[in-house]
């Protein structure tokens, strides 16, 4: 059985004298002076608690600092400004027209082609065939020179009948008759 003691620490160790040493049972000596360390497995050492290297030191020290800095800080020390704006900021709806824009350009710019199946068209509108577009075009030219016709560009003229029309008693004395 092993005995420990405490040892008070002065300016310089002091070793112990021979009757303040703990008392060691005879057999327990024997077996430790004729341990053989051959018997011994040999074993690898691993270092669970790893300390830290100066760097790690150094970093946690000056988080630490800027922490006590922030945490002390005095805001009485502080003097009172006016702000002016430089650039002021944009409104809500202005904001809102620009991710709308940017979302629509990224979307065209991002477009995937690939992503698009092949299809056969059908024409609804049938063209017509090019004689029934030159009679179109005829009959837009004749409405168009009717409407657009100027009578002070005629010249005067004086007319002479060569059928008579015949008079209204003419008419009615060829009826009766």
């Amino acid at each position: 059985m092993f005995y420990y003691f405490q040892i008070k620490m002065s300016a310089a160790p002091v070793s112990p004298s021979l009757k303040d040493l703990p008392k060691v049972a005879v057999d327990l000596k024997s077996q430790l002076e004729g341990f053989n360390h051959e018997n011994m497995k040999k074993a690898a050492t691993t270092e669970k608690n790893i300390l830290p290297s100066a760097e790690d030191v150094a970093t946690e020290k000056t988080q630490k600092a800027l922490l006590e800095g922030v945490e002390a800080f005095d805001t009485g020390k502080l003097k009172h400004t006016e702000t002016q704006e430089k650039n002021p900021l944009p409104d809500k709806d202005v904001v809102m027209q620009e991710k709308v824009h940017q979302n629509l350009i990224s979307s065209v710019e991002g477009f995937d082609k690939t992503t698009m199946k092949h299809t056969l068209t059908q024409e609804k509108n049938i063209l017509p065939d090019p004689q029934a577009i030159e009679a179109e075009k005829g009959q837009q030219k004749l409405i168009a020179g009717i409407e657009n016709f100027d009578p002070k560009k005629l010249k005067h003229t004086e007319t002479q009948e060569k059928n008579p029309l015949p008079t209204k008693e003419a008419i009615d004395q060829e009826k009766s008759a």
